[in-house]
């Protein structure tokens, strides 16, 4: 089998990065966190703090207790995103075909017939041209492998800084020391439907049919998957996106408030209004979410004719906060959420007969809106709704969507002008 596929997977992304911005930061343990608070977990630790033995999502508190050394410091998601772009700059230059998978993770597909050799030679290449280009603490772990599947299962093995080739003579040898929910796509629901039909080990999976994947999978997906592991090419699955545009964010101690969890709402649901109208889709339903913190929990979903109008929102959103119950208004917000759900594309929006005129005078009204916060940063413009709340909710990176910070603060193009700045005229010809 060819080496098609090869997976570059950074270690401690967030941390790393902070590493190489701040010496006074390397060789130590360091933990971001989204906002600076005792009780809030870390989202990301530095190689040095995972050594130790802390884990992502470790409490603050918890973590201080067991590494009394560590280093907190408070995300800055633009500044990671830039390091993601230099990063992808970079590896585009020696490889042909690059596949985003997350902040911290690229799949680049090899078209040449690749020998061992050669790979590890790449790989080389690859982390000898972040080093000098980017920085020497962004380290990373590549995979090498016939399937991108496979690639990414090598990526995992050899942490940090690792190198790991998967041939024909190492598949499935290399592989069965490894538990099946060690391979992407192997969630807990499906380690449970393959316990029920008695395959614990990597030995017992790679053993095991065609068909019975497809049996534990219900469908395709399972036959996907048997193939990847045994080296056949297959493309990437197809992910699933755009199918909601939402915001979640866990408040400050001194806002968990009803009044001030509200008024946060409204802020993630104007992020998420502007992301709706960035991507030119309609919302037809909105939803909002609160976890208590006794562990309790409220959700409530509002059906609208498709919309990407602020106001329409707002008005759906204070519509269903006052539909919660009772019992609810006694309790701790903790952790709160909005969603728009059930996207439309542009191409498919009817506008309703007697609304298009508002329509049309609301939609020039918020593309104003939307450049002035582009241009001149966020807040410039909001909703009354979201006072006091301007600070909150700064813009986050989840593993599935990589923000852009164009939308979500501040176009850096404009350079603070309400004009993008023109190119300067090119210098005369010497005669």
């Amino acid at each position: 089998m060819p080496l098609r596929y090869l997976t570059i997977d950074f270690n401690s992304f967030f941390a790393s990065v902070e590493q190489q911005e701040r010496p006074e930061l390397r060789g130590k343990p360091v933990g971001i966190v989204p906002v600076m608070a005792e009780t809030t977990g870390c989202v990301a630790l530095s190689i040095e703090a995972k050594a130790l033995g802390l884990t992502r999502n470790a409490r603050v508190s918890d973590a201080r207790r067991l590494c009394p050394g560590i280093v907190i410091v408070e995300a800055r998601p633009e500044t990671y995103i830039a390091y993601h772009r230099r990063l992808k700059e970079t590896i585009a230059a020696l490889v042909p075909e690059m596949e985003v998978q997350s902040i911290d993770e690229v799949t680049c597909k090899l078209h040449a017939m690749v020998d061992r050799g050669a790979a590890e030679k790449l790989a080389k290449q690859i982390k000898a041209k972040i080093t000098r280009e980017v920085g020497p603490l962004l380290r990373s772990s590549i995979g090498i492998a016939p399937t991108w599947l496979l690639a990414k299962v090598a990526s995992d093995m050899q942490k940090p800084d690792g190198l790991v080739i998967l041939d024909d003579d190492d598949i499935p040898a290399k592989l069965l020391h490894l538990k099946p929910g060690d391979i992407a796509g192997i969630g807990p629901n499906i380690q449970r439907r393959l316990e029920e039909h008695g395959i614990t080990t990597m030995a017992q999976l790679y053993a095991a049919t065609m068909a019975e994947f497809r049996g534990i999978w219900g469908g395709v997906r399972g036959e996907q998957i048997w193939r990847l592991l045994h080296g056949e090419d297959l493309p990437y699955f197809e992910q699933k996106t755009g199918q909601s545009i939402g915001h979640g964010h866990v408040l400050p101690p001194a806002k968990r408030n009803h009044s001030d969890a509200l008024a946060v709402l409204h802020r993630l649901l104007q992020k998420a209004a502007m992301r709706l109208r960035h991507s030119q889709l309609y919302a037809s339903a909105l939803s909002a979410s609160v976890d208590y913190a006794d562990d309790t929990y409220w959700s409530e979903e509002i059906r609208l004719t498709e919309t990407q109008d602020s106001l329409r929102l707002t008005h759906a959103l204070n519509e269903v906060w006052g539909r919660r119950p009772e019992k609810f208004s006694r309790r701790k917000p903790l952790r709160i959420g909005v969603h728009l759900t059930g996207l439309i594309d542009l191409k498919l929006h009817t506008p309703d007969l007697f609304e298009e005129q508002t329509e049309q005078t609301r939609g020039k009204l918020f593309q104003a809106v939307d450049h002035l916060n582009k241009v001149l940063g966020k807040n410039t413009v909001y909703l009354g709704s979201a006072h006091g709340a301007t600070a909150d909710a700064p813009m986050r990176i989840a593993f599935t969507r990589i923000p852009e910070p164009e939308i979500e603060e501040i176009d850096r193009s404009y350079e603070g002008r309400l004009k993008k700045k023109k190119p300067p005229a090119p210098e005369p010809e010497a005669w």
